[in-house]
């Protein structure tokens, strides 16, 4: 039996649900984590993951993007 564990508690996320959870668009998550040293982004392989509690503290710095 497979059990879902909600966005707000994963320490990573996918694009996808990061665009769900943040309200930011995947393209736009997409470039703020292409750079190859960004904060935000674990990569596993070619696997984009965004670090869910860096991208809360990013969208409270921002003033737009």
């Amino acid at each position: 039996m497979k059990s879902e564990v909600p966005i707000y508690e994963k320490t990573t996320l996918t694009l996808a649900e990061a665009a769900a959870y943040s309200g930011i668009g995947i393209n736009k998550l997409r470039k703020l984590t292409d750079d190859e040293h960004s904060e935000l982004v674990l990569w596993v392989g070619t696997k984009r993951l965004i670090k869910r509690r860096l991208l809360d503290e990013f969208i409270e710095k921002s003033y737009s993007l």
